[in-house]
């Protein structure tokens, strides 16, 4: 960059095309919303068939467009300001360099030169003439040339070679940060066709990742997340950000700000959702990419016994090489289309819009999955779902679904009210329930360890829930919140009661229904902070006396004591459930549940004298 276009170069018009974008980003994210949860909900409330459904598919893929350029302009805006932020410094120093120039009585040439006056003594009867520095970067150069000028009979010599020099640094500074942008800002620029497609996403994910390698003097400059922070330390960074640069957090470190608590459900949701787009594009394509398996699986060998089938060459190198992955990937992308299911039946029966509170294909390979219906932070009452033993993404579907049918049959017991039900699967459940199940001889449900790591992650979620809710809703607004854990599900929240501190007080939860529970790791519920007529229980017939039995043999329960012993302190629910996982069992939209059901909805809504006890 020279002289004249440095000194010319007004870095509002930058700033300006940085905000434009950013509305541009907004209208996009508004635009979206409007389609999911208005337009394309209301549709499936109103029309079936055919026609409905190819309306669905053109509404799906314009939220996509827009969700795209949603992601895509907050990037443009963040490396625009990046770019600003650079070069901004270099500008200052310029038009310091200039002053200062002009205040010496030098005069600045169009080539970033500083030419100096005739001044100082007289040498042999004439005052020294003036003359031109060029300014130098090298700071070996820069000494020898500042000392030459020092030793100048022209006192206004070393004034412009100081000046020459500043300058020449000013130009090199603002010439290196237009190189390292300016091909960041050309790739951001998508096909020219009307479809998002994976690898639409996959270079979204690649632009990102551009940017944020050449904007870390900017992103340096924006105050980080506290390290290891709780929820109100979080939330309160959050709100001290500035606007842009909360953008700049979104667009380049997605996944950081969809992880903490404490943020808004609506902020958190927004960032996990561009995490998802981008790993779901990526994994789907990794999917595609893998050779068909063989057709000639089987070949026929001679033995001494005859002709024997047995697997060819062929498809055995196959299976070494791309078994295993694509196994591990079809389970992952069929969790991925399940959340997405999820997404795009908003309105379905009711069901309202939905939040991605948190999200990670990583985790023993099982992923992770944090998914509300209804914004937590603005309802009366939230219940929060805990699966069990042998979760994991692949399978996250039926837990969604529960937290779906839970959403469905509190809403009509609570009419005039707000209830979000959220789907909490942040952890690494055990694989295992029985001897043999997943060819373990040693069932991992049989330790408390999985449940141990879980239960400070589980207490963090709760508190951050909190705190998101006093910010939205208005300090003193706490609402009335309900955690429901199925079998070991049950055990993690016990040990997210005992995980706290004195100081930390009890769980940040009204009420605790455990269902089907092999055990919390407490004699009783006082001994985990639960106020008394506030813990709940439920029990099924069938398998579920293989569970709960077996937790008082393994230990989960403390002393043999579960939470539907009498000893516990639960009140024990009447429960219909015909095995282990029929506890939800209903109609979609709530309309007739089953007892299991109807009670813990009535725990969820605060109705506990409509509660039918054993």
């Amino acid at each position: 960059m020279d002289y004249a276009t440095l000194k010319a170069l007004k870095l509002s018009e930058f700033t300006e095309a940085a905000d434009g974008y950013q509305s541009l980003s907004d209208s996009a994210s508004a635009s979206k919303d409007d389609i999911d949860n208005r337009v394309a909900a209301g549709m499936r409330k109103a029309l079936e068939g055919e026609a409905a459904e190819s309306a669905q598919g053109a509404l799906k893929a314009l939220s996509d467009n827009f969700h795209y350029v949603q992601t895509e302009c907050g990037l443009v805006s963040t490396a625009l300001n990046g770019f600003v932020y650079d070069v901004e410094a270099a500008k200052r120093k310029l038009d310091a360099a200039v002053a200062d120039a002009g205040a010496a009585k030098c005069t600045v040439n169009s080539d970033g030169s500083v030419s100096y006056p005739a001044g100082g003594d007289e040498v042999d009867g004439k005052v020294p003439e003036g003359g031109t520095a060029r300014g130098l970067t090298d700071s070996s150069a820069q000494g020898v040339g500042r000392q030459a000028a020092s030793f100048d009979p022209n006192p206004h010599y070393r004034a412009a070679q100081e000046c020459a020099d500043r300058i020449a640094e000013a130009l090199k500074e603002a010439t290196d940060a237009d190189e390292k942008w300016a091909p960041k800002l050309r790739a951001l620029k998508a096909d020219d066709d009307l479809t998002v497609s994976d690898r639409d996403w996959i270079d979204a994910k690649s632009d990102m990742a551009g940017v944020s390698k050449v904007a870390e003097h900017y992103f340096d400059s924006i105050k980080h997340p506290p390290e290891g922070g709780d929820s109100e330390e979080n939330a309160q960074w959050w709100k001290d950000l500035t606007s842009q640069e909360r953008e700049a957090y979104l667009s380049l470190h997605p996944s950081v700000v969809g992880a903490l608590d404490g943020l808004p459900a609506e902020v958190r949701d927004e960032a996990n959702r561009t995490v998802f787009s981008e790993t779901k594009a990526k994994y789907q394509l990794d999917l595609d990419s893998i050779p068909a398996e063989p057709v000639n699986k089987f070949t026929m060998i001679n033995t001494i016994n005859g002709p024997v089938q047995v697997h060819s060459d062929e498809w055995m190198a196959w299976n070494e090489k791309y078994a295993d992955r694509k196994s591990e990937l079809q389970g992952a992308v069929k969790g991925m289309t399940a959340i997405q299911g999820r997404f795009d039946r908003t309105g379905e029966n009711g069901l309202p819009e939905a939040y991605l509170l948190g999200f990670d294909p990583v985790g023993k390979g099982d992923g992770k999955v944090i998914l509300a219906n209804g914004n937590p932070d603005t309802a009366d009452h939230t219940g929060v779902y805990i699966p069990g033993t042998g979760s994991n993404l692949e399978g996250i579907g039926k837990d969604l679904h529960r937290g779906d049918i839970l959403w469905a049959t509190s809403d009509r017991l609570a009419p005039g009210q707000n209830v979000s039900t959220i789907t909490w699967f942040d952890y690494d459940a055990p694989r295992s329930a029985y001897p043999g199940d997943k060819g373990d001889a040693i069932p991992e449900a049989m330790h408390d360890r999985y449940a141990e790591k879980a239960g400070p992650t589980l207490r963090e979620f709760m508190d951050g829930s909190r705190v998101a809710h006093q910010g939205e809703s208005g300090a003193g607004n706490l609402g009335h919140t309900t955690l429901i854990g199925h079998s070991y599900g049950s055990t993690v929240i016990g040990d997210a009661a005992k995980s706290g501190s004195f100081h930390d007080g009890p769980l940040a939860a009204d009420d605790v229904v455990a269902v089907g529970s092999p055990g919390m790791q407490a004699d009783r519920a006082a001994d985990l902070g639960i106020k008394h007529g506030h813990m709940w229980a439920e029990q099924g017939g069938g398998s579920d006396n293989f569970v709960t039995g077996g937790g008082k043999v393994i230990g989960l329960g403390d002393n043999w004591t579960i939470p539907t012993d009498p000893e516990f302190g639960a009140n024990i629910m009447q429960s219909d459930a015909a095995d282990h996982g029929a506890y939800w069992n209903g109609s979609e939209d709530g309309s007739k549940p089953s007892v299991s059901l109807q009670n813990q909805a009535r725990v969820i809504v605060g109705d506990y004298g409509s509660v039918t006890l054993d």
